[in-house]
């Protein structure tokens, strides 16, 4: 395949030769940026919101967010499992083979969308009424999120297109679509929260539109600079084995995501008897907790393209190497990490929030404290679940999920009760360590891996 010239942004990234560290630098930087603006989407709607609304329409964002990963991040589980099968085809070098991957991928996440957007037409709003929303908060929650889910097509279309890129080592393209499409999203969620006055149906409303321009601006660049992805027509002959394997890897991740959004469902019923004020500012504390964790979560990805080319081509020791630098990373980082949200917890959480009130800002910031040093923790389990994944493993990363939302369940019933916002607050960290164990010893005991050593 030919190459764009050699650059620290260049479109495409050689993760298959060179300097480790370096490539996965390059590689994730544009991940990362992607990941912050992607994150703009839903925290520029908080803080206009909690702004120009109210700690009310705040609490009913933040009450509905869980649901939403629940039924968004199946079908954005299954785009990144797809992807993986793509990079390994990339790797191996059989154009043929990635062509038909796409073709199939293409299939399998419509219907997969599809089939997420009238489910939670059905059960949305049963939901909201059996997680305990408080009465003042539900129907602008459903408001929100009925939208959203409507379109959850929209969400996938650009998943899967920037994943397909990343697949072949191009991380920047996406990030440019993204920008364009994020700064779209600012100017509507103002537009139409504070001169439309639609509420926070509104700012769901900017978050879809945005979101199209972005799938329109992948779609169009794959087409004129990325034909290797274009599948043709003989490509979307229905391959058993391929389906089998796409299927395989895409509801494994499809499953891992949407288990560990019910257990965030099941948190977010706990912190729901804590009153409304609790809800906006763990709403708050989490939109920055995604913000930080964002560099965390971009060397997460560059490690699943690299595994999965790196797979593809039987490069084992080069995936070991790879595990390694991830893990220095994370300990750097988290210090970093940690002395900031020290230092600056309270004022990002006002920020956010635009509240005054003690609660609101207290627990917020409580929050982050204490979860900050738990974020080396994290970094280990997502590159070393997204390893797992890339080398083809598909039970043992589930099992990980499994095993927070059991842990999720225990504090809603042993712990919250007892112990308030608290518990809430200790509840995943805690969790991320027995899951860590759990994945590190599931990597390094793969039979392909140990081969490497």
């Amino acid at each position: 395949m030919e190459r764009t010239k050699k650059g620290f942004f260049n479109a495409d990234v050689d993760l298959l030769h060179g300097p480790i560290f370096k490539s996965l630098v390059i590689f994730a930087i544009p991940l990362l940026i992607s990941n912050v603006f992607q994150q703009l989407y839903n925290t520029v709607d908080t803080m206009i919101v909690g702004n120009y609304l109210g700690d009310v329409s705040l609490a009913a964002i933040g009450s509905c967010t869980s649901i939403y990963d629940l039924l968004v991040g199946f079908a954005l589980g299954i785009g990144n499992g797809l992807s993986i099968v793509t990079a390994r085809s990339f790797g191996s070098g059989d154009h043929t083979l990635l062509k038909k991957s796409v073709a199939s991928s293409i299939v399998i996440g419509v219907v997969s969308s599809i089939v997420i957007t009238i489910i939670g037409a059905i059960i949305l709003h049963p939901l909201l009424v059996l997680l305990d929303t408080p009465a003042n908060i539900i129907e602008e929650a459903y408001s929100y999120i009925s939208v959203i889910t409507l379109f959850i097509i929209v969400m996938f279309a650009y998943n899967l297109c920037a994943g397909l890129m990343r697949a072949i080592g191009n991380s920047f393209m996406p990030l440019i679509f993204l920008i364009v499409s994020s700064c779209c999203n600012v100017v509507l969620d103002i537009l139409f929260i504070t001169s439309f006055n639609m509420g926070i149906q509104g700012a769901a409303v900017a978050t879809v539109i945005s979101q199209g321009i972005s799938v329109l601006l992948c779609i169009v660049y794959i087409m004129k600079k990325t034909k290797i992805l274009i599948p043709s027509k003989e490509h979307f002959k229905v391959d058993k084995a391929l389906y089998k394997e796409l299927i395989g890897q895409g509801f494994s991740m499809g499953f891992m995501s949407c288990i560990v959004s019910a257990g965030s469902v099941i948190l977010q019923y706990g912190i729901n008897g804590l009153g409304y004020l609790t809800i906006a500012g763990h709403t708050a504390a989490r939109k920055l907790y995604m913000f930080f964790n964002m560099p965390f979560t971009a060397m997460a990805m560059a490690i699943s393209t690299f595994v999965s080319q790196n797979k593809g081509a039987d490069q084992g020791k080069r995936i070991r190497q790879a595990l390694r630098y991830a893990y220095i990373y994370d300990v750097v980082l988290a210090v970093i990490v940690t002395i900031g949200l020290l230092l600056f917890a309270t004022n990002l959480v006002q920020l956010i929030s635009g509240s005054t009130e003690p609660v609101v800002i207290n627990n917020g910031s409580l929050y982050l404290k204490i979860v900050g040093p738990f974020y080396m923790i994290l970094g280990i389990l997502m590159q070393t679940r997204y390893a797992l994944q890339g080398i083809g493993q598909k039970m043992l990363p589930l099992i990980s999920s499994v095993i927070e939302f059991v842990g999720k369940i225990i504090f809603v019933i042993a712990f919250i009760p007892q112990f308030g916002y608290m518990a809430v607050i200790f509840c995943e960290p805690v969790i991320w360590c027995v899951m860590a164990i759990q994945l590190v010893y599931s990597f390094y005991s793969n039979s392909y891996i140990k081969k490497f050593k």
